[in-house]
């Protein structure tokens, strides 16, 4: 089922947060929100997510109307910029900790929990390490850890908040190609929070260019890099060249 995004909007007070943004993307996309700071990625990212709510709008998703559904029916998988992982649980514990807080009758039980902690490792590329704790990691790891702990739930979306923010650039590259060849494989719909250009054209399927809260173009990165439809999206462009 298509994911489809109409006339949302969001105000924070005085300050129009979003205005209007609307988009479609088939199901399995991987979508990037590209723009600079404050053009709104992050708050329809978080909209998404259930961790804030539109002021009007409306997404269908996966046959849900999404925004109604409380935030943990959604089953939204969220990788933040600074991993987010709790330090004093080891690594297998951070995975497994979306499944351990599910209400008694929804929770897999502990060898299901356990098989599950494995595949992921093993899927993450982080086989026998899940006794080590986050201090133990470098930052990529860590970053795979979070990234596992979102796929634990088995998520319908995946959200991505400038995962690779804060990681130096070689790193970012690698980790860059391995999620791309992990989203191939699993299929989910993934949104992908950046303001970085070469990032975005070399991961999505589709990129939305965002500015003052309202979409200046989207389409796949050939078309927007090709044929920028806005004098913002053309600077925009230019200027990430430089």
């Amino acid at each position: 089922m298509p994911l489809v995004v109409e006339s949302v909007a969001k105000r924070f007070e005085r300050f129009p947060a979003l205005n209007g943004v609307s988009f479609a993307a088939p199901q399995g996309a991987f979508i990037a929100l590209l723009g600079p700071s404050g053009s709104g990625k992050t708050t329809l990212l978080r909209i998404l997510g259930g961790l804030e709510f539109c002021d009007e709008g409306s997404v269908h998703f996966a046959g849900l109307n999404w925004l109604k559904l409380p935030a943990r029916e959604r089953r939204a998988g969220f990788v933040f910029q600074n991993y987010a992982l709790f330090r004093h649980m080891t690594v297998a514990h951070n995975i497994a900790f979306g499944l351990n807080v599910r209400p008694r009758r929804a929770r897999p039980a502990k060898h299901a929990i356990a098989k599950r902690v494995d595949e992921l490792l093993a899927l993450v590329q982080l086989d026998g390490l899940g006794k080590r704790y986050p201090s133990q990691l470098s930052g990529g790891q860590r970053q795979r850890v979070a990234l596992a702990r979102a796929l634990a739930i088995e998520p319908r979306m995946l959200l991505l908040d400038e995962p690779f923010g804060a990681l130096d650039a070689k790193v970012r590259k690698e980790l860059r190609g391995w999620l791309r060849t992990l989203h191939e494989r699993l299929g989910l719909t993934t949104i992908f929070v950046t303001h970085d250009q070469e990032e975005a054209f070399a991961l999505a399927d589709l990129v939305a260019i965002l500015n003052d809260g309202k979409i200046e173009q989207y389409g796949t990165p050939e078309d927007v890099r090709s044929a920028p439809k806005t004098e913002f999206v053309a600077d925009f462009l230019d200027s990430a060249a430089v």
